[in-house]
């Protein structure tokens, strides 16, 4: 069943022509990847599927009453809503059937609403809709629903899009970047849900494990053309080097056969005959041919690292925290030439702290750092690049002179430093702020590196970036002989590069773990883990059938409304314990606040003791 269908559209700034006369379609179970160097045009081609731009011509053309979903890079959404409220603001019918419930449950006095209400979930079987919500909410770590979205950060804010998107439920969902700011937890997560769920995907990715994993079928836009491969990312590879080799062979072809036609066309008086006509047409095709160059230019990284000394940088016992939230505790590691650390955690974990106590951003707690005299940092942050108004790319490189010293004495000029990142002379003297978000990060990539630093902290390095440009780094990286640390989501990227983990565990517990992530993976798959008892899991169909015998009308309400009660008298725990986090509190202050949160617990206690009851009445 054809979902949706492109014909011939195309796009252009000014004279930036991105693509012409593109076409495809997108089908029923299709998982479908869009693959394109950066700058081509993907997330313009994405925004045009969303209506939030049009096509210079050509058109879109969407199945009538299919459910759609978009995930952007950078969503829109109300900053005076909470968590909650914007789940529930969506047009999901069962949604708005649970949030009538909740709303029933706190006037347990009005008995007619509250059985409509109660009938209503029933209906739409709106008790396990309630239970998988709230698991993607948990799965994406967005478990206050009361928090502000003004109050999130921009990965909160992603996460949270993509919630919103996956409760939806639609037939066709469109992503963009759907694995930036999550954690590797979260990713595997999502790549099981997705593998689940009965919807139709149509995604631009750079996780490559992502896209092995998920997609069935690649669409790549190469040079203005699309070509289509009905097969995961380990196909695309294959069939994608067996075109090119195709296509290299008939265009040698074609040159052998345009010098033939050029000699004909030089030996031609100037009146032609019809039939003549026609061979020159052909001519003008042959040459067209001939003259086709692959543009699969690559990024060449080649600088002049400073001389490494053999004292690089040693922590030696070293502690951080921020109120009661250990970050490190007592850590200890000296670092030797040509580590290559790849640091993994859960977010919050502690990874951002402890880069910024080896740059000397901040100040641990207790230990020493101590730094080597010859260790220059390149340190590549999420922030990326700050352009100046209407500074162009060529003025962001002269900022480090006119001349970038390379190995052996070399040197190049700024110019042709930016050729080596893929801009051309006329890209060059593109304002910063019209580059796309891969490009902005290839150029930020390229100051960093041309510094000539001896110890590089790659921060989530694979974000915006196309394949292409990925592979390149990664062979860079490989040959660079300096420290390297890189805090990355992409496996497939940390699988290449690294040779050991630091895996953040929380509360200060830091681990080096001797291998790279897929390593990682299975010597924790491998590993027993203490299993609590299995729960028994409530049948919502066998409580409707046989628990009403066992409990009363208003035990129901009775436990149902335990249940609300208990999730806000969680939440209001949680958010009294955050305010011992402040080092300015006075004595009385945390006795007052002791007085309270003991209240809490006292309350918490006392309605988990009677939830029981109810809920052994229950099960008979």
């Amino acid at each position: 069943m054809n979902y949706l269908t492109v014909e011939n559209i195309s796009k252009s700034y000014g004279e930036l022509s991105l693509f012409e006369n593109v076409s495809f379609s997108i089908h029923k179970d299709q998982k479908i990847a869009f693959v394109a160097k950066n700058g081509s045009g993907k997330t313009s081609i994405l925004n045009i599927l969303s209506g939030k731009d049009e096509p210079d011509n050509g058109q879109i053309i969407y199945r009538k009453g299919i459910k759609t979903s978009f995930l952007s890079q950078d969503p829109k959404l109300d900053p005076e809503l909470t968590i909650e409220e914007t789940i529930f603001a969506s047009d999901n019918q069962i949604l708005k059937v649970i949030n009538t419930y909740h709303e029933a449950l706190l006037n347990p006095e009005d008995t007619d609403s509250y059985q409509k209400a109660f009938d209503d979930m029933e209906r739409h079987n709106a008790w396990d809709f309630e239970t998988q919500y709230k698991q993607i909410l948990f799965k994406l770590k967005l478990e206050d629903l009361n928090q502000k979205i003004k109050l999130l950060s921009g990965g909160q804010k992603k996460r949270l899009a993509l919630a919103n998107a996956l409760i939806n439920k639609p037939d066709l969902l469109i992503l963009d970047e759907p694995t930036n700011h999550l954690d590797l937890e979260m990713i595997e997560w999502l790549e099981q849900f997705f593998a689940k769920a009965n919807m139709t995907l149509f995604m631009v990715t750079h996780d490559r494990y992502f896209l092995e994993r998920v997609c069935n079928e690649i669409i790549e836009l190469d040079q203005g053309e699309i070509y289509g491969y009905k097969g995961n990312y380990s196909y695309y590879l294959e069939k994608k080097e067996a075109r090119i080799e195709r296509e290299a062979i008939e265009t040698n072809k074609a040159k052998q056969l345009f010098k033939k036609e050029l000699g004909w066309m030089r030996r031609q008086p100037k009146a032609r005959t019809t039939k003549s006509k026609s061979r020159i047409d052909d001519f003008f095709e042959i040459k067209a041919r001939a003259h086709k160059r692959r543009q699969d230019h690559e990024v060449q990284l080649e600088i002049n690292m400073e001389r490494l000394g053999s004292k690089i940088i040693e922590l030696h016992k070293v502690s951080k925290a921020f109120g009661k939230k250990v970050m490190l505790d007592k850590f200890e590691y000296v670092f030797q030439k040509g580590e290559r650390i790849g640091i993994i955690g859960k977010n919050g974990a502690g990874k951002s702290t402890f880069l910024n106590m080896l740059t000397g951003a901040l100040k641990p707690d207790n230990g020493k750092i101590i730094l080597g005299e010859t260790v220059k940092f390149g340190y590549y942050t999420q922030n990326g690049i700050t352009p100046k108004p209407e500074q162009k790319v060529i003025d962001v490189i002269r900022e480090f002179g006119d001349y970038i010293p390379l190995k052996k004495g070399r040197q190049i000029s700024a110019q042709q430093l930016l050729e080596r990142f893929l801009f051309s002379r006329k890209k060059q003297y593109d304002f910063v702020e019209k580059l796309s978000g891969g490009e902005r990060k290839r150029l930020y990539l390229c100051t960093v590196l041309i510094q000539n630093p001896n110890f590089l902290i790659l921060d989530e390095p694979t974000n915006d970036l196309d394949i292409v440009t990925l592979n390149v780094l990664e062979n860079f990286l490989l040959d660079f002989p300096g420290c390297l640390i890189v805090v990355s989501h992409d496996r497939y990227f940390m699988d290449k590069i690294v040779d050991h983990l630091f895996v953040f565990r929380g509360d200060g517990v830091i681990d080096d773990f001797p291998g790279n992530y897929s390593d990682f993976r299975a010597y924790e798959d491998s590993t027993p883990k203490v299993t609590k008892a299995p729960e028994e899991k409530t049948d919502k169909k066998q409580w409707k059938k046989d628990d009403n015998s066992r409990l009363s009308y208003n035990e129901q309400k009775e436990l149902k409304n335990i249940e609300s009660k208990l999730k806000v008298l969680e939440h209001d725990k949680k958010q009294l314990e955050e305010k011992f986090n402040d080092t300015t509190l006075s004595t009385d202050k945390i006795n007052e606040l002791s007085t309270e949160l003991q209240k809490i617990i006292d309350s918490i206690e006392e309605k988990e003791m009677r939830w029981m009851e109810l809920l052994e009445k229950q099960e008979g």
